[in-house]
């Protein structure tokens, strides 16, 4: 469940996309919810579909519902860095 980076995260690791992780911040390029920024508060692996902040709809008793989107819809503007995505980065970018 990759999503494009942009352009100065593809110019800082060299890579042109990535896994999308919980607490990553993209920009929803598609749909509804278009030019949105916000951050991913959950990745559904089954579904292939992941929750971003902000990204909500209204259904019909009045409350308020996350709503799943597509990650080949966003764009990855900053990223969770730990060891394990730097390393997997650093081998990624070696090879390209």
């Amino acid at each position: 469940m990759a999503a494009r980076l942009s352009k100065e995260l593809r110019e800082k690791y060299h890579v042109r996309s990535l896994p999308v992780r919980k607490g990553d911040r993209v920009k929803i390029l598609r749909g509804d919810f278009k030019k949105l920024e916000g951050e991913v508060l959950e990745v559904d692996t089954k579904r292939q579909k992941i929750i971003v902040q902000g990204a909500t709809i209204t259904k019909s008793d009045g409350s308020q519902v996350n709503r799943p989107i597509h990650p080949s819809n966003v764009m990855l503007i900053k990223l969770v860095e730990d060891k394990e995505r730097l390393g997997s980065v650093e081998r990624r970018s070696e090879v390209g």
